[in-house]
């Protein structure tokens, strides 16, 4: 899948993080690098292969981030997803 790009959220789909979601910070041809704000920061980024991730159609600017803003983006869409489950039972 080819629709990998920086600032879209990530699911792991494998690996002890199975589940997980990300931020993607940078992009290349076999890997992207995440970060969730608190244990991969932007500093210490999540290497994983493209093949074990699921892109959540979300986009966010991270060209300016940094490791609150991106706890601040996740939290936001976890709260989000928390009121579409919600809502659905």
């Amino acid at each position: 899948m080819e629709g990998f790009k920086a600032g879209m959220l990530a699911r792991s789909k494998a690996g002890h993080d199975k589940g997980k979601v990300y931020v993607i910070i940078e992009v290349d041809d076999t890997y992207v690098y995440l970060a969730d704000g608190s244990i991969r920061t932007l500093e210490h980024l999540k290497k994983k292969k493209k093949k074990h991730v699921q892109p959540i159609l979300k986009e966010h600017d991270v060209s300016a981030a940094d490791d609150t803003a991106i706890k601040r983006i996740l939290k936001e869409w976890s709260m989000e997803e928390s009121k579409t489950c919600q809502k659905l039972t």
